[in-house]
Parts: structure tokens; sequence; C-alpha cells
């Protein structure tokens, strides 16, 4: 895999981390500075100031046979740490070789959440609880990339309590303490939380999968709550005694989205496993039929013949396939699936529900083929004002009535900026008037989540053509760029006009694309 550390070749290592934060900076420069004694290890504090840091980012990543990811109470809910995680996710899955990840915990042993969990979960982590243990961590890790082998291999993921034995997560530690316990903002909000906002689209989500036979579509820019409507959607059917298959799109590997025979086979196979049903692909794929056929026989004659009953088949980020040579035959497949139900019984058992962040009528040229135009089609909107001011009520209102109105001038109620700035004037972590003066530093209250985004934009060119002309001109030339941009949440249209999809994302770009 390239990690050979002989005479010849130096392994390069790449550190992952929470930077401004303790215990994570504090550990990861002195993994750092040990590790250099051997290796030749990049943290991005080494830079020169004037670098284009993501560029810089996206090569060492790109160069490094180790990624080493601090994950802490923090670090687990930084939009860049999971960036740089992803990148190296996809460099493996592309080379089948390097960067190996080493994750290490950093005085945290909470389960990981989505999508964290996906791409770690497998991999055995070392782990650090206070500065006596950096020594030995050093050590763990030396050997792991002198010798390749999974780090302290087999023995601390099992001393970690079982999910039942959790504890709960520990409370902010403001500079007050709050008035109300706090939710984090980050990640998939628990359908329960008080600072749950309910939406026009959650009642429809919820009534429609009360029925039988039901696709619904759930669809809006990214972070805008689709998930967290998905799971309020899920449990609904669980709790009607549906069984329910999930499926997130972004999982599947490099190999199944380039070949088609191998995706439709993965994805049976996939809805089997998530059944706890014997996977019976290679019986039905010796038919010597379309992958559609197969696929629909499979379903059909099998998977809902053993269930017996109601399935909810549930996918995540569809978009995925978006770009795929065989998108039309998947989505016309889901279509007669949904068409299916007017002719074949067994098929009112079957429920779809699809989420995506990108318009799909751009991408799918004939209507009468699509999943997307039928049945309950719920767009995500981001919060109103109203909606806003409920939700400062409900962190105990550490903004005054100007101070909301200059959150929805700066955000647009963007449902995740929002959340954060609430989070961390209510925890006492910043106050109002930092929280509006820092809002686009790099190192400020949103600094994570819009470093993210220009890291994601870099090497896309005509993402960042046409973020240029949205902020400098109103408009988008391509007309493909824009939902692209939409979808991932970075711009609007309203009427003839295409924005920025907030304030703090027109004044923060402006600087940073150079416009």
């Amino acid at each position: 895999m390239g990690t050979s550390t002989g005479a010849d070749h130096r392994a390069r290592i790449f550190i992952s981390y929470k930077r401004s934060v303790e215990p994570d900076e504090p550990v990861a420069l002195e993994v750092f500075r040990a590790l250099s004694q051997h290796f030749d290890v990049f943290i991005d504090q080494t830079m020169l100031v004037g670098t284009p840091w993501a560029e810089r980012i996206e090569e060492e990543i790109s160069r490094a046979d180790f990624l080493i990811t601090f994950l802490s109470e923090h670090s687990v809910n930084s939009e860049m740490v999971l960036g740089e995680i992803e990148t190296a996710h996809r460099l493996s899955k592309e080379r089948n070789g390097p960067p190996v990840i080493l994750p290490v915990r950093v005085a945290f042993q909470e389960p990981l959440k989505y999508p964290l969990s996906a791409y770690l979960n497998p991999i055995n982590w070392a782990q650090w609880k206070n500065p006596a243990d950096t020594p030995r961590l050093v050590e763990e890790l030396r050997r792991a990339i002198s010798g390749g082998a999974p780090v302290n291999s087999g023995n601390l993921k099992n001393l970690l309590p079982q999910a039942s034995e959790q504890p709960s997560l520990p409370p902010p530690l403001p500079a007050a303490q709050p008035p109300v316990r706090l939710d984090s903002p980050e990640g998939t909000i628990d359908s329960q939380s008080k600072f749950y906002v309910l939406r026009a689209s959650d009642a429809v989500a919820l009534d429609a999968i009360g029925r039988q036979g039901v696709t619904i579509t759930i669809k809006g820019p990214r972070q805008m709550g689709k998930s967290s409507l998905l799971v309020r959607t899920i449990e609904a059917a669980a709790t009607a005694g549906k069984r329910v298959a999930f499926l997130d799109f972004q999982l599947f590997d490099k190999n199944g989205l380039a070949n088609a025979d191998v995706f439709f086979r993965q994805f049976c196979s996939w809805l089997s496993d998530e059944l706890d049903l014997e996977s019976r692909v290679d019986e039905y794929w010796a038919a010597p039929l379309s992958n559609s056929q197969r696929c629909e026989r499979y379903l059909g004659r099998y998977l809902l013949k053993e269930l017996g009953g109601p399935l909810v088949l549930a996918m995540d980020e569809v978009e995925s396939i978006f770009e795929t040579d065989f998108r039309t035959d998947f989505f016309s497949m889901l279509r007669s699936w949904h068409n299916s139900r007017a002719i074949k019984p067994a098929w009112k058992q079957l429920d779809l529900v699809l989420v995506t962040s990108t318009e799909p009528y751009q991408l799918i040229e004939n209507l009468n083929q699509s999943p997307f135009n039928v049945g309950e089609v719920i767009e995500i909107s981001d919060f109103s004002p109203e909606q806003v001011a409920d939700l400062n009520r409900r962190h105990g209102s550490p903004l005054g009535a100007g101070e909301e109105k200059q959150l929805m001038a700066l955000l647009n109620g963007h449902p995740y900026l929002v959340r954060r700035a609430l989070y961390l004037v209510a925890s006492g972590r910043m106050t109002a008037a930092d929280l509006f003066a820092r809002a686009t530093d790099d190192v400020g209250p949103f600094g994570d989540h819009l470093r993210y985004h220009l890291f994601r934009l870099h090497n896309k060119e005509e993402l960042v053509r046409g973020m240029q002309q949205v902020i400098k001109n109103h408009s988008c030339q391509n007309e493909e760029v824009f939902f692209r941009l939409r979808g991932a949440g970075l711009v609007r249209r309203e009427g003839h006009e295409e924005l920025p999809r907030c304030q703090l994302y027109a004044d923060y770009f402006r600087e940073y694309l150079h416009v």
C-alpha cells in the first residue's frame, strides 16, 4: 500500500484534529512533534500565511500514507474533520490503498454518530484519556505506522462500554450556567428534542407514512433537516408496524457506482442484509433478464413474500447516483414499483421514501419515468422569522428582539446555523456581539462550517465560477451548476434572481473566492 518506512521512504502522515480546543490541539501538537522525528508529518499549523489552504489540505491528504484523526466531543461535530476523513476514505477506496485511517479517541467514549460511524466503526482505535497517556499513544501510533498493523489491534475497542451502558453526553462547559439544558446543534435532531422545530412538511410526511403503499420524496439543500425528518418518518412507520430498510447511497463504493451490474446486485444484497434475510441474489441473477427486472423479481417474489407485511424502503442521499450511466434505469425501476401498486396487490405493501439534496428534474429527461414527481413531494424550507423567534425562546431567549432580526438578516433562517448561533450564545461560550463581529472568521462561530464548504469547492472550477457569478451578478449562467450549488446549500433562487443562500455566505465567499 505504499506505507513502507524503509530507507527509501519515510511514511507521510496527515494529522486531522479540531483546532483551538482542548485537549485536542495540545495532544495533536505533541503527537506531531514526536512522530516528526521518524516520519514526514503534516499538521495545518505548519502552513505559511497566504498559502491556499484548501488546495494544500487536499494535496497533503492525497500524498499521505496515514491519516491520524483525533476524535473528541468537539471534533466529532467538526465539519472540517469530517471532510478530511471523507477525503481519505474516498482516496483509499479509489486506490485500494493509502491513506490508512488511524482513529484516536480523545477523552471520548460515546458511540459515533452517522456519517462518522459509517467510516470509522469498522476500524480499531487507540485511546487517550489524560496527559499521562501521551507517550503510550505515540508509541502505539509509531508501531502501527512502521509495521502497518491496526492501532492497538482488537483490544481497546472491546474495553468500551456497550451502547446500553453509555453515559449521557457531558453538558456544555459554559462561562455561565445556561438557564435551560441545551442539545448540541450538530447532526440529526432527536424527534423528541425540545429544539426540534415542527414544520408543515412534518405533518405531510407523518400523515403519508400512516397510509398503505405510498411514495414520499423529501428534498432540500444540505443541512435543512431532511435526515431529521426522515428519522421521524421511519420512527412513525415502525410504530405503525412496518418493517424499514434504510439505505444511504453515500455508502455505495466507487466500483458499484461505475458498474450497473455490480450496483444492482449490491442494492439487493444490501436490502437483504437490512431485513436480516438470507441473500439469494446469485439465484435471481442467473435469469437472462435486465438488472431492473431481476431487482423487481427479487423484491416482489422473495423479500416482500418472506416479510408478509408492509415494508418501507427509505433511501437517503440518492443524488449519489445522479451522475451514473444507469440512473435512468434505476429511477425508472422505482417509478415502475410505484405504478405496480395499482395492478399487483403485493406491491401495495411497499412504501418508498427518497431523500435528495439535488433537483432531480434536471437529471431525468422523461418525467414519466421519474419517482420524484408522484406521491407526496416535500420540499424542506429554511426557518421563518417566527420560527427563529420561537427557537430563541426555547433556548432561554439569549438574543433580544433586535439581535433576532440581525441573526435572521445574517443567516436567512438556515436551520443548522441558527441552532448553532443560539447554542453558542445560550451556553455562554460567546456573546451575541462577538458572534456577529466574528461571523466570517476562520476560527469564529461558523469557521469550521465555512472552511468545510470552501474545502468542498476546491478543484471544482465550474462551481467556483458559478458561486462567483451568483455573488457578483445575482445570476448563474449554467443551470446545472446552479442546481449543484443549491444542493450543497450555498445558493437559492428568488424570483428571477440567483442569490447566496444567506448574507454570511455572500460575505465569506466574496473574500475567499476573490469576487
